[in-house]
């Protein structure tokens, strides 16, 4: 009878002590992802040359904003190959192409000499862009960016957004979605 009783003390402060752990990753992304849309949120990053972007850079012209977890880690490194070598079809399309992880400035540019990446990958070392794209999560403490790809139209508003995205497709996935827009647009 006895054993009922401890098991459930032990179960009720497993969780209590643990409600704070995971309440606080919880809330490391608790902003709202921006919708289709919605207009692009600001920002300002250095990239790995060590220049300042923000999106109203690419102002007039299709930008593929896509955020990744961590440099050199093996989903990361596909993700940024394949948009590397599709980089001539984007710019074709009209489309600029710009990176965005929590690595800092030096490691990008590790990241970029190492892997020939013709485009910025800015450095939100802050969490700024993160936190306003909805992307920002932590596990165990360690905070790090979803992979999520925003396409943002020339006006500045959020055209699609790509969640959970498959490393190796979503270029071309962007490519083709990009056709369509594009088509549709007036």
């Amino acid at each position: 009878m006895r054993r009922i009783p401890l098991l459930f003390v032990f179960t009720l402060l497993c969780g209590l002590l643990a409600a704070p752990v995971f309440a606080a990753d919880a809330g490391a992304g608790a902003d709202a992802m921006p919708k289709a849309g919605a207009a692009a949120p600001a920002f300002r990053l250095q990239d790995q040359n060590g220049h300042w972007r923000s999106p109203a850079d690419y102002h007039g012209h299709w930008l593929v904003l896509y955020f990744y977890p961590k440099d050199f880690t093996p989903g990361c490194t596909t993700e940024v190959c394949t948009f590397r070598d599709d980089v001539a079809k984007l710019r074709q399309a009209g489309a600029s192409v710009v990176g965005v992880s929590l690595d800092d400035v030096k490691s990008h540019a590790d990241f970029a000499a190492k892997y020939h990446v013709p485009f910025p990958l800015l450095a939100d070392t802050g969490h700024e862009a993160a936190k306003g794209y909805g992307v920002l999560n932590s596990m165990a403490g360690m905070h790090y960016a979803k992979r999520t790809t925003f396409l943002i139209d020339p006006e500045g508003k959020i055209a699609k957004v790509y969640v959970d995205v498959d490393p190796k497709a979503n270029s071309g996935q962007v490519l083709t979605d990009l056709a369509g827009l594009k088509k549709a647009a007036p």
